[in-house]
């Protein structure tokens, strides 16, 4: 690389490379399941009038269910939920809905409601606004009432047919996270109250009312909101669940008076639970098992238990074992539904009747239960069928070389549609009332269908992971070229071989894209690969022969032995992110071992305050991955680390030296004023914290000041820059300034992490000087000749073994900066309660900006002392991020190649998070790194070995 201009055009085709290319974890393993052009299918008749569909979000199933749920606090009641406890003992049918990740309100709401799973990227975009473009219950039922939260109402109003549904929703200033939630829900039942008085007196609203296939939706928000703040063990969560059951005693009083029969069905259940630190997302088995309570008209009873129990010990505690538990998967929650009030299936549905499979008792109670459930089988085998059936068209009308799911190729040539000759045998069974046989046949049929809807949906997956590799390992290939090999011209004899091969295959493939009508993101896709490897023949296949011809056996092996370092050091940081020591172990190896082992002994001896110093730190930052990931608050530990970046403020302001003696004003100036708007806030955080735990909420004053001191301190470093012929000096202002995301934001041992953290990382750029230096003395030339080489080196790069050393390093602290505190298991570790002391009204996304800001804190002093190295070293902008960013894809491809979407939830919430963390962290560094550059812009360069201690 020879010039800055390369340096910036492999950083910019590395970020867009990067962010394009996380894309392909969702169209590869995630795909959309929603398709178009589908008949629907339903009973003849329901067996009840209407339903009532009642969520509790974010309720846990065994806090609702067991004895004794709530042993911590004094006087709980062994059952917190008498009533629906009392339903699940003498009148209704109960098990454990099991979700699928994200454990989100949005994802979990379409498949209890639509009975499709969305995939997973859905999420992300957004769960108020967006309608949902797919069926639901909702918009089959002949009219459908609902109540709760803005969050999730208006996405099923906005995707029915106009005037289906209708909401009652409070405003989002309720959503109050520092009040009681249980007024949210308590709203709920009223407003349903309130309708119903209202129809006695409205002749239309009461015909309405009154109408079969009606649908009540009741979604109570007070328990996830009382989780968030007090977390799920807590008194409060307790009181909620008390709430949440007179809120369905009173329902069923209402229902029975208004409507004077029994021809009601009840529906109870969550859209996901919580874990033990108030948080949900991720495969958390807390958050993936929900309750399912379903009882009244067309429902069974309680059933004795089976000879092979169907309870395990996560169900022992509820003392239910004497009953039968029937569990579903969340989306078979929507077959139910249709199946209790006789609506058609929702379109796109995959949902499993729980009644298909004649070997389990399911929850239907019909007046012809056998004839009905087994039509209800055959119902069911039909949607499924269906969803099979036009995916099957859609794939064999533009696929090149279409194989169909074999158990439908087995009779293809035989029916005109795949699977018509197995419903004829089911519909035959039927009319022979051998109804035992043709649920029997229906649930196989299910599951054969079930497959090979996910055959077609993962039909182009061997190709995409094919060109991923190939880019993945290109992107390495091409970086790896532009950094050691620099740019020369090559006749154009030599290069059009290459550009023909690259530009045939990129048209070889668009040309199967368009056969195929592939998303348009393949195109983009295919094109790096066919880049990558097009560059890196033209310019590395010449040099490399040549290398191969000269035969330097040590060279080769040098080089072979440091590839196999190099790849062993990023696979044990990819087995880090599930075993949080190794993290420890790393701080251990280069804090104690490094030093022992290839230091030289000059340096060691010469040195050894800074051995000291730096083996000290590293020790230190390695106990916070070893810490549990689930923290209480602790204001104690808040204020100690308060409390050290106080001392690091003291004494940089008393011990920093510079030429410029306003310099040196300026510099005492802004560290006073970042110290003092530190100890206001540690006390300022102390009072607020008391007055939440006492839920006399923030008082606006204290907000005001609150923002104010959090505002000020973390910008006014990039205002009034300090320090320019002192990067220590700059570094230290950023240090305090960050900070203050460490005092208002943290929950437990944050601040303390991050003073280690960023002692360690002042301290590493220490020791590389010290090394280099070493390694190479003619750096310690001063004068005109320095200069002349300062300014030759910041436009050329000249790789050295050492540089692949300080980049592995890199990789390891950006890794670190992420899971130092944090939970390397899930992405919702990150605690909401320090973030209710200046946001206690739910705004997700001014919440998820100051969760964000207090990660990106880090990485700030990290980006920082990265341009500072850089500078010591007399290196060029990025030219030592660029190494790491060429390594990082050996991390990536082991990550993408793990991604699951079979196995429990909390294995594919892993996959899908770590794949996503390995390929932003670079990216977000990146960015980052450029804010150093600009941040620490004019300081010193070439300063190795340097006596000159005002700088130093």
């Amino acid at each position: 690389m020879t010039t800055t201009n390369s340096v910036w055009s492999l950083l910019l085709v590395g970020l867009i490379f990067h962010l394009v290319y996380i894309g392909t974890v969702f169209d590869c393993y995630f795909t959309s399941p929603v398709v178009l052009g589908m008949q629907q299918h339903s009973l003849e008749r329901g067996e009840a009038k209407r339903l009532v569909l009642i969520v509790g979000d974010g309720l846990r199933a065994d806090l609702l269910l067991a004895k004794n749920a709530f042993p911590m606090i004094p006087n709980s009641p062994e059952d917190v939920a008498p009533h629906l406890r009392s339903i699940i003992e003498t009148r209704g049918a109960f098990g454990i809905s099991h979700t699928r990740v994200p454990t989100e309100s949005r994802p979990g709401h379409v498949a209890l409601i639509g009975g499709m799973y969305e995939d997973v990227s859905a999420v992300t975009k957004g769960w108020k606004t967006n309608p949902v473009d797919f069926d639901s219950v909702f918009n089959q039922s002949s009219a459908t009432f609902s109540f709760g939260s803005p969050d999730i109402l208006p996405m099923f109003a906005r995707g029915a047919t106009p005037g289906k549904v209708e909401m009652w929703c409070y405003d989002e200033d309720e959503e109050d996270f520092t009040k009681d939630a249980t007024a949210l829900d308590v709203w709920v039942l009223g407003q349903l109250r309130t309708l119903l008085h209202n129809a006695t007196s409205d002749t239309s609203l009461d015909h309405r009312l009154r109408q079969e296939k009606t649908v009540f939706f009741l979604h109570l928000l007070g328990l996830d909101t009382t989780g968030h703040s007090y977390r799920p063990h807590s008194k409060e969560y307790m009181a909620n669940i008390q709430v949440v059951d007179e809120i369905v005693k009173q329902t069923e009083e209402l229902m029975r008076e208004f409507y004077r029969d029994d021809e009601t069905a009840f529906v109870f259940t969550a859209d996901h639970g919580m874990s033990k630190i108030g948080n949900h997302g991720d495969g958390d088995p807390d958050n993936t098992r929900t309750p399912l309570i379903v009882w009244g008209k067309g429902v069974r009873g309680p059933l004795p238990d089976s000879t092979s129990s169907s309870h395990d010990p996560y169900s022992e505690p509820f003392a239910l074992t004497h009953l039968l538990r029937r569990d579903v998967e969340q989306a078979d929650v929507a077959a139910l539904m249709s199946a209790l009030i006789g609506v058609n299936w929702p379109i796109n549905s995959v949902g499993v009747l729980p009644d298909i499979d004649p070997t389990k008792p399911g929850y239907l109670l019909a007046k012809e239960t056998e004839k009905t459930q087994a039509e209800a089988a055959l119902v069911n085998a039909k949607v499924i069928l269906e969803h099979y059936r036009v995916k099957h068209i859609e794939k064999k009308t533009h696929s090149l070389f279409y194989r169909p799911y074999s158990y439908f190729a087995q009779t293809e040539h035989l029916e005109e549609h795949p699977g018509e000759t197995e419903v004829a045998v089911i519909e035959e069974l039927i009319r022979s009332m051998s109804y035992y046989q043709a649920r029997l046949r229906a649930k196989d049929f299910v599951t054969h269908a079930l497959e090979g809807l996910r055959y077609l949906q993962t039909y182009d997956r061997t190709m995409i992971r094919g060109i991923v590799i190939a880019a993945y390992l290109g992107w390495i290939a091409f970086g790896a070229v532009s950094i050691l090999l620099p740019s020369r011209d090559t006749s154009s004899g030599f290069r059009t071989p290459f550009h023909l091969a690259a530009a045939s295959v990129l048209v070889a493939f668009w040309a199967l894209f368009l056969k195929q009508r592939s998303p348009w993101t393949f195109y983009i896709y295919i094109t790096f690969p066919c880049y990558f490897w097009d560059q890196v023949l033209v310019r590395a296949s010449s040099p490399c022969l040549q290398y191969i011809r000269q035969g330097q056996p040590g060279s080769i092996v040098r080089l072979t032995v440091r590839g196999v370092l190099v790849v062993a050091a990023l696979q044990s940081m990819v087995a880090g992110y599930t075993h949080r020591p190794i993290w420890s172990v790393w701080f251990v190896t280069i804090g104690l071992l490094w030093p022992a082992l290839s230091w030289p002994s000059e340096v060691r001896s010469h040195n050894w305050r800074l051995l000291v110093a730096w083996a000290a730190c590293c020790l230190g930052t390695a106990i916070f991955p070893l810490l549990s990931v689930h923290q209480e608050e602790n204001l104690i530990s808040i204020t100690t680390g308060a409390v050290a970046m106080y001392a690091i403020g003291i004494y940089g302001m008393s011990k920093f030296e510079f030429a410029d003696g306003q310099e040196k004003s300026m510099f005492k100036t802004v560290t006073f004023i970042l110290l003092n708007n530190l100890g206001w806030s540690v006390i300022l955080v102390n009072v607020i914290v008391r007055d939440l735990r006492d839920k006399k909420g923030v008082a606006p004053l204290f907000r005001f000041i609150g923002w104010a001191l959090f505002l000020t301190t973390a910008f006014l470093p990039f205002f009034l820059r300090v320090g320019r012929s002192n990067p220590q000096a700059r570094l230290m202002s950023f240090f305090l300034g960050f900070g203050a995301c460490f005092v208002w934001l943290a929950i437990a041992v944050e601040g303390l992490f991050y003073v280690v953290f960023s002692l360690t990382l002042y301290l590493w750029v220490e020791v590389e000087t010290v090394l280099r230096a070493h390694a190479h003395p003619a750096t310690k030339k001063r004068g005109v000749e320095t200069a002349r080489e300062v300014k030759q080196d910041a436009s050329t790069y000249r790789p050295k073994a050492d540089d692949l050393r300080i980049a592995v390093f890199f990789l390891f602290f950006v890794q670190v900066a992420f899971f130092g505190t944090g939970n390397v298991a899930s992405i919702s570790s990150f605690y909401l309660e320090p973030v209710y002391r200046l946001v206690p009204i739910f705004n997700p996304f001014l919440m998820a900006a100051l969760l964000i800001f207090k990660i990106v804190s880090p990485y700030i002093i990290l980006a920082i002392t990265f341009s500072i190295l850089n500078a010591r070293l007399n290196l060029p902008p990025f030219s030592l991020f660029l190494v790491a960013l060429t390594l990082t894809d050996i991390m990536t491809i082991t990550f993408f190649l793990n991604v699951t979407d079979t196995g429990s939830w909390l294995e594919i919430g892993q996959t899908i998070s770590f794949f996503c963390i390995s390929s932003l962290l670079l990216v977000w560094s990146a960015g980052i790194c450029a804010v150093g550059e600009v941040l620490m812009a004019g300081q010193p360069r070439g300063l190795v070995g340097g006596d000159d201690r005002k700088t130093r």
